[in-house]
Parts: C-alpha cells; sequence; structure tokens
C-alpha cells in the first residue's frame, strides 16, 4: 500500500543526515569499515556504499558476514575506524553496539525490524521501521543505502540498477503483479529516469535472458507446473505441440527472443493448462513486471535484475562475496566469469541438500504451529536461508511457517532460518519477533522481518529453541500480540 509522503520525507530526511556523517568522515580523511550481510541484497547494499565511496576517493573496506558477534566487535575496536557503517543489518544490534563501542561512530542501513532502542548520538539510523513502512516490501537494505548514497553525490543515481538487484533479490516485488511499490518505486522511477532500466510486462519464468525456452519451464516453480516442472522432456512436448521453434539456426531460444504472437499463445496455453490442473489462482503468476537492466549485455545473467539477484547471492553462500562487491562495483570480466562459476557450485548444492531433505521423513517434522527442518552437519549454514526459502512454499499447510537450522562448524551454534508466507502473515504471524523473544532468553540472537527472520542459538539449546518458537507462532496465529509486536526502532 502507498505511503504518505510525510513518511517518505522523514525517511528521506534520515537519509540525508546519515550521508553528512559518511560526507564529513570522508572530508576528514577518515577511515571506513562497512559491514554487510552475505545475501543478495547485503552484498548489493555493500556495493552501493563501496562505489560511492570510491567516486569520493575514500579510506574505506568492506566486509561481508552473517551476523554482528563479539568477533566482529572485536574487528571494530581492533581496527579503530572513524567510521563503522552496517548495511542490511545493524538494527537487530543496536544493545550490543551501545554496550561494547558505544564511543565509535556508527551509520546503521538496515530494513529489518529493530531491537532495542537507539539513544545514542553516536549511532545514526537509517530503517524504513522507524516511520511506518514495512522493510519487507517496501524497500531493501541496498534500498536503504542507495538513498544515503543518492544524498551524498546526485551522480548515485546510477547505483539505482544496482539497488533493485537487491530488492528483488529480497523478493520484495509483492505488489500487484511482481512489482515493486512504495520507496522502491522510488528507486524504479530514478533508474527509469537515467535510462538505465526498462520496465516490462512479460512472462516472469526465471532464466529469460539465458536458459533454452525448454529448461526455463522446467525448472520453474513459481508458477508450480505440475507435469511440466522438473520434466525437461515434457517441457518440449509441451512447446512443440505449440508450434514454437526451440532454436534460431544453432542457437536454443531463450524467453526474450519469443516474438509477441509466441508469447500469448504460450501465456494462453499455460493458462488453460494451469485450469486442467484445478490451480487457477497460479495463472495470476503468469505475467508479472520484469526489469530490465539496459546497460547489461543481453543474454546474460546481468541483464534481468532477478538473475543478477541469484548470482550475487551465489557468490555470498558459496563464501566468494568479494566476487559479488567486484560485479556490483562494476567487474564484468574476470570477477563475472568466476561469479557464473560460484552459481553453478551453489545450484549444485541446493539440489543436493533438497534430495538431502526430502530422503528421511524426519528431516522436516511437522509441529502443532510450524515445521522444522534439521540441517544437521549436513546443509551448510551459508545456504539454509535458501533452503527454507525453497521448502515453505512447497508445504502442506501454508498457513505455517518452517524453521529451518544447521550447525555452525567449529563455533556450537546453530544457525537458524525461518519463512513464512503471505496468508500466514496475514493471519498474524511475524517471525522477526518470534524468533528473537525464543532465541535471547536462550544465549541466542533472533530478529528479521515478520515473513522471513534468521538468527542463531548455543546448539545444546536448539530443541528449547524450537519449542518455544512453535509456542510463540501459536499465540500470534491465536490473535495475540506479542509484547515486542510493537517494534520501536
Amino acid at each position: 500500500m502507498p505511503h504518505d509522503s510525510q513518511a517518505i520525507e522523514a525517511f528521506l530526511a534520515d537519509a540525508q543526515k546519515a550521508a553528512n556523517v559518511i560526507l564529513e568522515t570522508v572530508q576528514n580523511d577518515g577511515f571506513i569499515h562497512i559491514f554487510s550481510h552475505l545475501d543478495a541484497d547485503g552484498i548489493t547494499a555493500a556495493g552501493v556504499i563501496g562505489r560511492a565511496l570510491f567516486r569520493l576517493d575514500a579510506r574505506f573496506r568492506i566486509r561481508i558476514t552473517q551476523w554482528v558477534d563479539e568477533k566482529i566487535i572485536g574487528e571494530i575496536i581492533a581496527d579503530k575506524p572513524e567510521l563503522v557503517i552496517l548495511t542490511d543489518f545493524g538494527s537487530g544490534y543496536l544493545d550490543l553496539i551501545n554496550e561494547k563501542i558505544p564511543d565509535f561512530k556508527v551509520v546503521i542501513l538496515d530494513h529489518h525490524q529493530a531491537a532495542g532502542t537507539n539513544q545514542n548520538p553516536n549511532i545514526t539510523q537509517v530503517n524504513p521501521h522507524m516511520h511506518g513502512m514495512d522493510g519487507a516490501t517496501d524497500v531493501s537494505g541496498s534500498g536503504v543505502a542507495y538513498f544515503a548514497a543518492r544524498a551524498m553525490d546526485k551522480r548515485n543515481v546510477d547505483s539505482a540498477p544496482i539497488a533493485l538487484v537487491g530488492a528483488l533479490g529480497d523478493m520484495q516485488d509483492r505488489y500487484d503483479q511482481r512489482k515493486l511499490g512504495s520507496l522502491n518505486a522510488l528507486i524504479v522511477e530514478d533508474a527509469v529516469n537515467a535510462k538505465l532500466v526498462s520496465v516490462e510486462k512479460d512472462l516472469t519464468f526465471f532464466g529469460r535472458e539465458t536458459r533454452p525456452i525448454h529448461r526455463t519451464l522446467a525448472s520453474t516453480t513459481n508458477p508450480f507446473l505440475p507435469g511440466i516442472s522438473g520434466e525437461e522432456d515434457k517441457s518440449l512436448a509441451f512447446l512443440s505441440s505449440l508450434n514454437i521453434p526451440l532454436k534460431d539456426g544453432d542457437r536454443w531460444r531463450a524467453l526474450r527472443d519469443l516474438t509477441a504472437e509466441e508469447k500469448k499463445r504460450l501465456c494462453s496455453a499455460l493458462a488453460d493448462y494451469l485450469l486442467s490442473k484445478g490451480l487457477h489462482y497460479e495463472i495470476a503468476n503468469l505475467i508479472g513486471h520484469i526489469y530490465i537492466l539496459n546497460t547489461e549485455e543481453p543474454w546474460t545473467p546481468l541483464r534481468d535484475a532477478r538473475e543478477f539477484a541469484v548470482v550475487l547471492n551465489s557468490t555470498g553462500r558459496m563464501e566468494r562475496p568479494s566476487l559479488g562487491i567486484a560485479v556490483c562495483m562494476g567487474d564484468r570480466e574476470s570477477g563475472l566469469d568466476e561469479a557464473n562459476k560460484a552459481l553453478e557450485d551453489y545450484r549444485k548444492s541446493i539440489n543436493k541438500y533438497l534430495i538431502w531433505v526430502w530422503e528421511k521423513p524426519e528431516r522436516l517434522r511437522e509441529l502443532e504451529n510450524i515445521y522444522v527442518v534439521n540441517g544437521e552437519d549436513f546443509v551448510s549454514e551459508k545456504i539454509i536461508g535458501t533452503i527454507s526459502s525453497i521448502l515453505v512454499s512447497g508445504l502442506p499447510n501454508v498457513e505455517k511457517p518452517l524453521i529451518a537450522y544447521a550447525n555452525v562448524p567449529g563455533e556450537g551454534l546453530a544457525k537458524l532460518s525461518s519463512r513464512s508466507t503471505a496468508l500466514g502473515v496475514n493471519k498474524g504471524i511475524n517471525l522477526g519477533v518470534a524468533m528473537r523473544l525464543a532465541a535471547e532468553p536462550l544465549g541466542g540472537k533472533g530478529g528479521g522481518h515478520n515473513i522471513a527472520a534468521g538468527g542463531q542459538v548455543p546448539l545444546d539449546k536448539i530443541d528449547d529453541f524450537v519449542t518455544a518458537v512453535n509456542e510463540l507462532v501459536g499465540r500470534q496465529l491465536k490473535g495475540e500480540k506479542l509484547e515486542e509486536d510493537d517494534h520501536k526502532a
């Protein structure tokens, strides 16, 4: 839903305050240490700020990490930077920052629900939740970083496409027909006006720039096409029945190569097919908004913003985040080649982990109010979030959220990832709150959005954590407002 101009103006005023703090540090030749999250949104957020600082010839370092903990605090204390910038996280660590490094200048550019309150004048925080907006749908971490960068220098509008990649990586395209709305829409406007991005309505299948059409259909899960999804031969047969040529000479055709008439034919046939399977509600997912990055080469994964996001996500999850940062900051040669290799490894890992989860029923358990996946030592803690995102959309009871966890090697910790559906959120689920309230009494950390959240708890407390989340989600589903549901930033 659109927000009033007053809330947007107040948010932009906060972004200007953050920009002023950063500019003042640069003018005094201060060293800046940026920490950001390892997903596509975190990498693009760091890339946006990195580009802005590079343009100013500033002294800075970027570090990609899963969370802010005692080790990160130790690094800050040892390095003594003049300014710390936290992008795509930070609002959940206000108490830790105030306790451990209250005298350091800190800028937080985040979109997650805040834990604790900020009375410290050394902390400058920009967060949509402070102005009644929703960080899960209205602006992502890269978007918050973009507004701060734009306030630093209007030339940083050239980072608008990267900010949109972060928003789509964060699955913020939840407005009508998979559109970006609210503050994200302002970034789209900047990008379109600068002729950097084109927005079209088209079939929303993933891989429209890079995959042969039959593979695109066979690999789709949104919408899910029973009998075609996962079945390349059935996909080939389906397309052949529509007389849609699959090749142009020796080259396989991608979705982008279809004529308007061919797309219309394909869309009508898919709608009829879904109706025949009783999946009329999936028809609305066929057509949506596509965000094309005009300066990127056609037929490459960076041309379509959603594909770009997957490339970046893979670099973070496969422990190669510096590649993602390099690509965000303009590397289109060796960095991009290496990033594409990371993407292949990432896809293989996801398939391996999903097969492992489905192999044994006890690996995906259904409790009274939640589903639980125990990734044990097998699933990488860096990919557990991706696994939970994929699994939640195929669960039998769509109201119940999924809590997944995996062991963090050598740390004695379980990395947590939870996902809900829009229906669950509409019923009252707020995973950011439930995860925080369950984790903190056990010496852990939790937080995030209503629809997606994460955290960590000691491994020996994981059973207590699961019991607590099951109970807290049950209370939310009964309409009870938990004490921290009024998350104050």
